[in-house]
């Protein structure tokens, strides 16, 4: 598939526990392979509705009757299911992260291995941009971004440096921004270094977190009984957030308890943490960080 190689995609459709006449989504559609997956698993009667906000993903629209493909970000999953009619589902999957076409085109910015536009939009429309971040945002807010989101040590001096650096020469494509930061990037860490400087204004651009935990939380109400919630993530901000949801309905703090000491999580995890194994890694090397958890509802004693 070149536009996108499904991570876990057998684990994570399996973990749907499919009924054929069900109802479904793919909150991340992309190349429609975990979509593909689903509807060979659907009978005549069942759905799958998918989301991407990316127009490029457009190009994929599997010609299905049972299929319906939503151009929105996943945010927004209750409001547009109800534009279409559905208030309840049998399972929803997210696969977290930038597909694998969005990293190979040099022209999105996503890739550091590439020389490409400072860019980094999953939705095209949108009116901030990678280069907006760099070459607009403070030193302050610059160094938070590197410290939350890419877990930077040293955030405000790279913050610094870009400050300094784009008063001389606006900061544009992706090479542009590593030679800047040339003098932390020592050889052995320069990859590690620069994916998490990556990632930090990428989660920035898009607003990852928010639009993870806003989906999250519309899941409980979204899913019928047995409902299945299948999640792929890709680093340690996705995957603590989703570990935590499903553990305690809650993204900071404790659930509360009532008067004899219960709590009403929404959620409960099925089964383990699945990894990818040696083969699909040796295979695929986007795969070496997926982690998936399933859900489902909690069923009230």
């Amino acid at each position: 598939m070149n536009y996108h190689n499904p991570v876990l995609l057998k684990e994570s459709v399996d973990a749907l526990a499919i009924k054929s006449d069900g109802i479904y989504v793919d909150v991340t559609f992309g190349g429609g392979g975990h979509s593909k997956e689903i509807l060979g698993r659907l009978g005549e009667n069942g759905k799958l509705f998918g989301f991407d906000q990316d127009p490029d993903a457009l190009e994929n629209v599997i010609d299905d009757e049972r299929f319906t493909l939503i151009p929105e970000n996943f945010r927004y999953i209750s409001r547009f299911l109800r534009f279409h009619g559905i208030r309840k589902v049998d399972g929803i999957l997210a696969d977290l992260g930038v597909s694998s076409h969005q990293f190979d085109e040099a022209e999105r910015g996503f890739s550091i291995r590439f020389d490409g536009d400072l860019d980094m939009r999953m939705n095209q429309k949108s009116q901030i941009s990678a280069k907006k971040i760099i070459n607009s945002y403070s030193e302050e807010k610059l160094a938070e971004i590197l410290f939350l989101y890419g877990e930077l040590r040293n955030s405000r001096n790279i913050a610094k440096t870009i400050v300094e650096k784009r008063e001389e020469e606006k900061i544009e494509t992706s090479f542009q921004l590593k030679k800047v930061l040339q003098r932390y990037l020592p050889k052995a860490k320069e990859h590690k270094i620069l994916a998490q400087i990556f990632q930090a204004i990428r989660i920035e651009v898009n607003e990852e977190l928010d639009v993870l935990k806003e989906f999250l939380e519309q899941t409980p109400k979204l899913l019928n009984k047995e409902g299945r919630l299948s999640v792929i993530s890709y680093h340690s901000l996705e995957d603590r957030l989703v570990k935590r949801f499903i553990r305690t309905g809650l993204f900071s703090g404790e659930p509360e308890k009532d008067f004899f000491g219960n709590t009403s999580e929404p959620l409960q995890k099925v089964g383990k943490l699945i990894v990818p194994t040696p083969q699909e890694i040796n295979t695929n090397n986007r795969a070496r960080s997926a982690k998936l958890r399933i859900a489902t509802l909690r069923v009230k004693s």
